[in-house]
């Protein structure tokens, strides 16, 4: 996925598939609600640093590292999420600020 197409799926808004998640400066259990959802679907694409009004506000830059471990190790754990989901997300910078798909 490129910068356009992260563009587009923000321009089409939320769907049934396509999830915004702020996440400014950590995850909240909604996340992973989604996560749980689109594994019981077809999957889809999780926008984290995009809110409900489509505007991007980033995740922020000294929060980035933090918010990519605390991701990756809950999806990853069988305690916390199960069968455990081997995702790793894609940091991409637009418009000057780094959001995660």
């Amino acid at each position: 996925m490129n910068s356009k197409e992260i563009k587009h799926l923000i321009q089409n808004g939320e769907k049934i598939d396509v999830e915004f998640k702020e996440s400014k400066n950590a995850l909240t259990k909604d996340v992973f609600d989604t996560v749980c959802s689109f594994n019981n679907r077809n999957g889809g694409h999780i926008l984290l640093g995009v809110n409900d009004k489509r505007e991007i506000v980033g995740v922020s830059k000294d929060k980035v590292d933090k918010v990519i471990k605390e991701f990756t190790t809950a999806i990853n754990n069988p305690q916390k999420m199960y069968p455990p989901l081997y995702l790793l997300p894609e940091v991409f910078d637009i418009d000057e600020k780094k959001l995660f798909i």
